[in-house]
């Protein structure tokens, strides 16, 4: 595994119908949106995430954390939660979560930007909100 500061990292953006999913270098504090998959009421397609994982090699993955805007937990939050402890023990992999309130819209304005509404379909929201999540994640360590 790479020290702190050198590793790379996966982040996901966890919802019951689809999960995007971002890739991070801590390097470059830079993240690159991966791809969406379908999820059935929150349940991946784990062989599709197995393909990333060893595609991708992270040494760390970082989940966002739904949170309610006054920080409270929502019902979703505890499935987030599940779903990084599953990470976890399917992969051997640390999983750590991160506050992600207001990256769903981040990411649509972002996206908006840089190609109007063409580009607001829902698998380029769920893969930018990984990538702003990755984002914060690795802004935080250093902060």
């Amino acid at each position: 595994m790479a020290s702190e500061g050198q590793r790379t990292l996966l982040g996901f953006d966890f919802g019951t119908s689809y999960i995007g999913i971002a890739t991070g270098q801590e390097i470059t504090g830079t993240a690159s949106p991966l791809k969406a998959i379908k999820a059935k009421d929150g349940i991946p397609n784990w062989g599709d995430l197995e393909k990333i994982i060893k595609e991708w090699q992270p040494d760390l993955l970082v989940i966002g954390l739904p949170l309610n805007m006054d920080g409270t937990e929502q019902p979703i939050t505890a499935r987030a939660r599940k779903f990084a402890n599953r990470l976890t023990g399917r992969f051997g992999i640390k999983a750590e979560l991160q506050d992600e309130r207001l990256t769903t819209a981040d990411a649509k304005a972002q996206l908006f930007a840089q190609g109007g509404y063409r580009n607001l379909q829902k698998d380029n929201i769920d893969c930018q909100s990984a990538v702003l999540i990755l984002e914060s994640y690795m802004e935080s360590l250093y902060s």
